[in-house]
């Protein structure tokens, strides 16, 4: 029970250092270490870090190990985050296109936006996926490159506490961190299978182990590994829906691709001191993709198309291989982390029409390649001190990125049709690099016994793109021991990724893409890759209140708003009059004008039964869009619904069997207004989607120790959702919401 006569003051100190504490304890080797750690840390902790204090910010959430325990990803890790407040799945724009390839997406910003981390280390493999002229990628995103077994926790960190992060994380930031090794040797066995009621859909299989241990005094070491397939929906799947029949020259819009993953990961952790840790650690992953006729733009398919998507082609594949040191250290009162990564992304993929009617279509199984290379550094100090009387914790930090990338095929659409881009020849260069570095200072400070400030600074410098400041200020005022308000303000941005700045990269398109006020001459309209773009900014803002009660009932309500500018887009109306070559125009990416996003999230939680309701407990957690759009072409930056509202009935049956009942209800969504070239949309263009909700029952047994089982069903009401068109020809209907399916996963332990 709680004790009244505590201080919230001293409360929040406790709760600091069990952060500390826990975080810390991952870095050591043995249990009775780590309790040492914390007597340490309570000698000379007072509060958490900045980083820490963020963690506690209303615009971030924690999904457990016990959480994915309780609702395993049939594959991929989004499934679970998408359950999380402000967070949902969608692609890179509004356009519709690959549709059914969505991501992470963090209060309506877009995947572009999200930065994947696995233990605080950036995941850019996607940016080595040639982006289209709508800015979609034909990408599943970073999200599945660790299995769900071998995570530790997923830190969802959205609005102004995720600046501090750098580049990328204007939405938000998704921390995934992986298990580490402890002093006894310990290993898993997770084998998982879906079955779904509809033989058209998609089913997952897969395997996957974790073993950890020590290995001499002061040496241990953790591995895991992952072998899975999710299969891809038949080609047919959508031809009702859409209208188009599946045959040997047509497919209907494509459903969901499979995936093919092989992951293997390994970690040495050395204790130098019981002050001092190094881990080193490298990885190997492989996706490939089992192909269910995707295309972004043609609507009927082509030969070739059918003939990949019935024999379920592979026609893309990504490697990534990863090398990584990193050092925790204290020095007396202050603490150290260094890391050093090294990320490998070689991407082979058939190569795909560039121009004309066959614009995004697959032409020719020969696969081409595309290589990423990126490598991240960081340093940071965390320096416990008193100024002026105020109990503070600064951090000092430091970073540096150096990206690469060769994609020869990018750049081998011709520069000389129809007049052709002066200038520019057709043998032209596919790499680009880009070096960044960033300095940032950032002060946790105990004003009062009731109020913390968290202001920080962060400085990027970047070679093609110059200097940005992301300043931020978060507060946490508390009201009373059960009452709070919490509220920050922050700079973020995005630097351009190396399609969009190199100007060797064009699209070009013979008709339909040339817009409605600069209508084709004859000769067609480029797009060509801008190195004078800007960031993109935004200035993100929340407010809200928090109330934690002492019997476990908790709630919260949150308003974020942000401000955002020079989004980077290819919609050529919006550029103004375009340079001319004979019978070409000539358009770049170009930044545009200013966005806004806004809305409210929330939490409720209420025990029902036991002590703060870990017999029986109502969770829940909502969402709500105010808008999401351009504010000079009043255009949605993505299609997303009205309102999100995810709820979990969790029963403790007894020691041994928990059951989950959840339901998740999405509101209508808009399309586009206006068609990619900007005239009016007409007709299905303007269809909405429809509100709809879906649930699922889950339950959980531990058959003994050691052996542990999870049977489900997903969709309990069979509500399916089907793709209408390609692009947005049928309006916000572009993604598919499979049926009922039937899973079970069993997991063996010693």
């Amino acid at each position: 029970m709680p004790i009244p006569s505590v201080s919230h003051s001293h409360r929040r100190r406790l709760i600091s250092v069990a952060v500390a504490s826990c975080l810390s304890a991952s870095a050591m080797s043995a249990m009775a270490q780590a309790t040492d750690e914390v007597q340490q840390l309570n000698e000379v902790s007072v509060l958490g870090t900045a980083e820490d204090e963020v963690k506690q910010s209303l615009g971030s959430s924690v999904i457990t190990s016990e959480d994915i325990d309780k609702r395993p990803p049939a594959n991929d890790i989004s499934e679970l985050v998408r359950t999380q407040p402000g967070v949902n799945l969608t692609g890179n724009s509004s356009s519709g296109q690959y549709g059914n390839n969505r991501q992470i997406d963090l209060r309506g910003m877009g995947p572009e936006n999200t930065l994947i981390l696995i233990d605080g280390k950036p995941v850019l493999s996607r940016e080595g996926v040639r982006m289209g002229r709508s800015g979609e990628r034909d990408t599943r995103g970073d999200s599945n490159w660790v299995p769900a077994e071998s995570i530790e926790r997923i830190e969802v960190i959205r609005g102004p506490a995720a600046a501090r992060y750098g580049s990328g994380a204007a939405g938000g930031v998704v921390n995934i961190i992986t298990k580490k090794p402890g002093d006894k040797f310990t290993g898993s066995v997770t084998a998982y299978a879906d079955f779904p009621q509809h033989g058209e859909e998609q089913d997952t299989r897969r395997l996957g182990f974790n073993l950890s241990g020590p290995v001499a005094k002061d040496l241990s070491f953790r591995v895991y590994g992952n072998v899975a397939k999710t299969s891809a929906d038949e080609p047919g799947l959508n031809a009702a829906a859409s209208g188009v029949d599946l045959t040997d020259s047509t497919v209907p819009p494509a459903g969901r691709e499979g995936v093919r993953n092989r992951d293997i990961n390994g970690l040495l952790r050395w204790d130098l001191t019981p002050e001092q840790v190094l881990e080193f650690e490298a990885g190997f992953s492989r996706q490939g993709n089992i192909y269910a006729g995707e295309r972004p733009i043609s609507a009927s398919g082509n030969d070739m198309i059918a003939e990949l998507a019935n024999a379920g082609a592979e026609t893309n594949s990504t490697i990534r291989r990863t090398a990584s040191v990193t050092h925790r250290g204290r020095w007396g009162k202050n603490s150290s982390r260094t890391l050093l990564q090294y990320e490998g992304t070689d991407r082979r993929y058939a190569p795909t029409g560039l121009a004309g009617s066959g614009e995004g279509t697959i032409n020719s199984t020969d696969k081409v390649k595309s290589e990423l290379e990126n490598t991240f550094f960081q340093s940071e100090l965390n320096t416990p001190l008193a100024l002026a009387g105020k109990n503070q914790v600064v951090t000092w930090g430091v970073e540096a990125r150096h990206q690469s990338l060769d994609d020869p095929f990018a750049v081998t659409q011709s520069a000389s049709s129809g007049g052709g881009v002066p200038g520019l020849g057709n043998d032209r260069d596919g790499s680009s690099s880009a070096t960044s570095w960033a300095l940032y200072l950032e002060d946790n400070i105990e004003m009062t016994n009731t109020l913390i400030l968290t202001p920080g600074v962060r400085f990027d410098h970047h070679d093609d793109f110059g200097n940005n400041w992301s300043p931020s200020l978060n507060a946490s005022w508390y009201l009373s021991d059960t009452i709070s308000l919490k509220g920050g303000i922050a700079r973020a941005f995005k630097a351009p990724n190396l399609y969009q700045s190199n100007p060797n990269y064009l699209y070009y398109t013979m008709g339909n893409g040339c817009p409605s006020n600069y209508p084709n001459q004859g000769g067609g309209c480029y797009i060509q890759g801008n190195d004078n773009l800007k960031a993109e900014t935004s200035v993100n803002k929340e407010i809200g209140i928090a109330f934690n009660g002492a019997t476990g009932l908790d709630a919260s309500l949150t308003y974020f708003h942000n401000d955002y500018k020079n989004k980077i887009h290819a919609d050529m109306f919006d550029q103004g009059s375009p340079a001319s070559s004979g019978n070409s125009r000539i358009f770049r990416w170009s930044n545009a004008a200013k966005a806004v996003v806004q809305g409210f999230e929330g939490n409720l939680n209420v025990p029902l039964l036991g002590q703060h309701g870990d017999k029986l407990k109502l969770i829940n957690n909502f969402t709500y869009m105010i808008e999401n759009k351009n504010k000079t072409t009043d255009q949605p930056l993505s299609i997303i619904p009205k309102y999100t509202i995810n709820s979990t009935l969790d029963w403790q049956i007894d020691p041994q069997w928990s059951a989950q009942l959840t339901a998740t209800f999405y509101g209508k969504q808009e399309p586009r207004s206006l068609t990619q070239g900007g005239a009016n949309a007409t007709g299905d263009a303007l269809n909405e989607r429809g509100s709809y909700h879906l649930f699922g029952l889950a339950t959980q047994y531990k058959l003994n120790k050691n052996l542990r089982a999870n049977v489900g069903v997903k969709n309990l009401f069979d509500k399916r959702l089907f793709r209408e068109s390609v692009s947005s020809g049928a309006g916000a209907a572009t993604y598919n919401e499979p049926g009922r399916a039937y899973y079970l996963s069993l997991t063996a332990s010693f």
